[in-house]
């Protein structure tokens, strides 16, 4: 088996691609070659030799589908890959669309629907959630500078400026609310969201969704340390019956499939959940849920194969994840693979 995955840039915002392949050798069931779609010479992933045995350059989503789908075909054609699994947000739309012909193919892929990707979306959560009688924050959808007057009416400073995809700022005042939006619309496009800014800790839910409504398997964690980028740096797997069954309330009603990561903020006033983000995809941090013992990477392939997978019946509470910085070194000819020929291999 060949399968190929995405999201090989583990830097200070790591992709999910490394933990995710981490995850499926750790298996032990796993028998087959691992390929890594690169969109960047320098993703880190691409160096290391125990992640991927190759490596391809694909273009930016933003190159249009009939690029990314030509450079696939070309990859295919020398690898005859049997499975795709993207892991980043901002792809995921060009692969569910391209999904019938990947099949075609005879490429497997295990996404949700864009209907899906769409009701989840940061700039309609406020709507399902609502739907759904979950907490959430309030917002506005700013398409120019001009919506974020309303802040002062509606919400009330500090508030969180999110892309899209990515990126969030905590602004206190106007003027830095102007500036967090051209920041964000330059590098991810509009709409920007201006969110009220919830005080309190921090959870995630790291989990996978068969696609008929059933989770298959999910682990909640809290955030031990955070980054300046509001990234969690270290994490520790906790029982929170409350995040299991908002968890299997949001898998079921959207009928997820695939992976998921869910964040809440509990308010350290209330002791309330409020819905953050849903996320289309695994976190960065999900090798915490293998460590646990819910192998949700390696069951997302098994899904992704036509295996049927049964629900994961416990996890283990206590283990914490810490994230770190290493040197990998290399040498000019490997980084001259990539960049000039697209590709590179380690045996």
């Amino acid at each position: 088996m060949k399968v190929a995955i995405t999201g090989l840039n583990n830097i200070d915002s790591p992709g999910p691609g490394v933990p995710v392949i981490r995850g499926i050798k750790d298996s032990g069931r796993f028998e087959g070659e691992i390929i890594g779609l690169i969109y960047d010479s320098l993703e880190p992933g691409a160096y290391m030799d125990q992640v991927a045995n190759r490596n391809y350059m694909i273009p930016y989503p933003s190159s249009g589908l009939d690029s990314l789908l030509e450079r696939i075909e070309f990859i295919n054609e020398k690898e005859k890959i049997d499975i795709i699994i993207p892991t980043l947000d901002s792809e995921l739309y060009a692969f569910v669309k391209l999904a019938p012909k990947l099949k075609e193919m005879g490429i497997k892929t295990f996404l949700p629907t864009i209907e899906n990707l769409n009701l989840r979306g940061k700039d309609k959560l406020f709507n399902f959630c609502e739907e759904c009688d979950i907490s959430v924050p309030k917002n506005i959808l700013a398409s120019s500078t001009q919506d974020l007057y309303k802040i002062s009416s509606e919400l009330n400073y500090p508030v969180v400026i999110k892309g899209i995809f990515y990126d969030a700022h905590i602004v206190h005042n106007f003027d830095e609310a102007v500036s967090a939006f051209h920041k964000i619309a330059n590098k991810w496009g509009l709409p920007v969201i201006a969110q009220e800014y919830i005080q309190g800790e921090e959870y995630n839910v790291c989990a996978l969704g068969d696609g008929t409504g059933a989770t298959i398997g999910a682990v909640p964690m809290k955030k031990l340390y955070i980054t300046d980028k509001g990234k969690g740096w270290a994490g520790i797997s906790i029982d929170d019956k409350v995040l299991l069954d908002l968890t299997d309330k949001i898998i079921s009603r959207l009928k997820w499939k695939s992976g998921t990561e869910l964040e809440f903020v509990k308010d350290k006033k209330t002791n309330q959940y409020y819905m953050i983000e849903i996320n289309p995809r695994f976190p960065a941090w999900c090798y915490l849920s293998v460590a646990a013992g819910q192998n949700l990477p390696f069951a997302l392939l098994q899904l992704a194969d036509g295996k049927k997978v049964d629900k994961f019946s416990g996890y283990q509470v206590g283990k914490i994840f810490i994230r770190y910085s290493w040197d990998l070194i290399t040498d000019l000819k490997k980084f001259e693979e990539i960049s000039v020929k697209g590709e590179n291999s380690h045996g």
